[in-house]
């Protein structure tokens, strides 16, 4: 701590990402990566776009991309809001359109970022308990408020809120912003874009970084009413007019146009995801039902933490809580054949 903080920054408690190892052998199962690369034609229009042009800005609005996120949805261009990752497209939500005098609304376990903003923008905020199954209750978020944010499905339990609970909880605070955060979305749940459209209070975020398999060009978006895209539009104006480069524009809306490929390896991931929880299931654990890239399990005879340190001894990283009520879970992301395979026979080793 220096004394040239402010008392600001000296309050702040930032966000702890999952870890990124620097060994190479490692079987790497924490941070919900794609085991696919990414399209081949997203790759492919990348090459292509590195040449002497990056002397040169990018476009600011990134209308490539926008046009080809609104194509997918079948939403307008100035439906779309695009950022450097969603969690900067996060960012400017919290600042712009939910700080407000009622608490903003989240899920008691959740993305951990959620805190880590409203302490950065001075957000009043209640979690809402999840039931005892671990899901979120629509009825719960009924009550006054400034706001709701959740993931769909939900981080770190992969849990799914049916498109109809979505909407019952968007029917229950028609003078509120509802943002879904759907970074896991295309793993076995059915967008909430399809109801922008007939609930301007609604706003949709998703990220390229999981299902389309660029977390290391960092690019997310947000669908919504246009008023609702235009305040995100002044504050990225006032912050960051570039926020997407020459490489995340072209490489961004070639990956949305490729649709085969994302499909099939969607399809892949999910077909893994179930050989897992199977396999798990037959060694004890309990498993949550997830529709997301990962698993959320625990064994009633083996403390999470300790698990989780015998899989590093063996070569096996996953994602280890240490919130009270989830602790003796371990959150493990699905990888390819090979990987998964060396998960369960660590876990035989154990």
């Amino acid at each position: 701590m220096s004394k040239f903080w402010s008392p600001f920054v000296k309050n702040l408690v930032p966000y702890v990402p999952g870890e990124q190892p620097k060994l190479t052998r490692l079987v790497k199962l924490n941070t919900n990566e794609n085991p696919y690369g990414p399209s081949p034609k997203a790759l492919a229009a990348m090459q292509t776009e590195l040449n002497d042009n990056l002397r040169l800005y990018p476009d600011p609005n990134s209308d490539l991309l926008k046009s080809a996120v609104a194509r997918y949805y079948g939403v307008q261009s100035n439906q779309v809001f695009l950022g450097n990752g969603s969690d900067e497209v996060l960012a400017h939500i919290f600042h712009g359109l939910l700080q407000h005098d009622q608490p903003l609304l989240f899920p008691d376990i959740s993305y951990s970022f959620y805190p880590v903003y409203c302490g950065l923008y001075g957000i009043q905020f209640d979690a809402v308990p999840l039931d005892a199954q671990f899901q979120i209750d629509p009825a719960d978020y009924a009550r006054p408020n400034g706001g709701i944010i959740f993931p769909n499905p939900n981080a770190p339990t992969g849990c799914l809120l049916a498109l109809e609970a979505v909407e019952q909880i968007l029917k229950a605070s028609p003078d509120s912003v509802v943002v879904v955060d759907e970074a896991y979305i295309d793993f076995g749940g059915e967008t909430a874009i399809s109801l922008v459209d007939r609930y301007p209070n609604l706003l949709v975020t998703q990220t390229l970084s999981k299902s389309r398999s660029l977390a290391g060009l960092r690019v997310g978006l947000a669908v919504g009413h246009p008023d609702l895209i235009e305040a995100l539009e002044r504050i990225k104006n006032s912050f960051n007019s570039y926020p997407l480069d020459r490489l995340a524009n072209v490489g961004g809306a070639a990956a949305f146009d490729d649709r085969e490929y994302f499909e099939q390896t969607c399809r892949l991931v999910i077909e893994h995801r179930e050989w897992v929880v199977a396999q798990l299931q037959a060694k004890g654990f309990d498993v949550l039902p997830s529709a997301a890239n990962f698993i959320f399990a625990r064994h009633p005879r083996h403390d999470a933490a300790g698990l989780a340190a015998k899989l590093r001894e063996q070569g096996v990283i996953v994602r280890h809580f240490k919130q009270e009520r989830i602790a003796q879970f371990l959150r493990i992301s699905i990888g390819t054949p090979e990987q998964n395979q060396a998960l369960i026979e660590a876990l035989g080793e154990l």
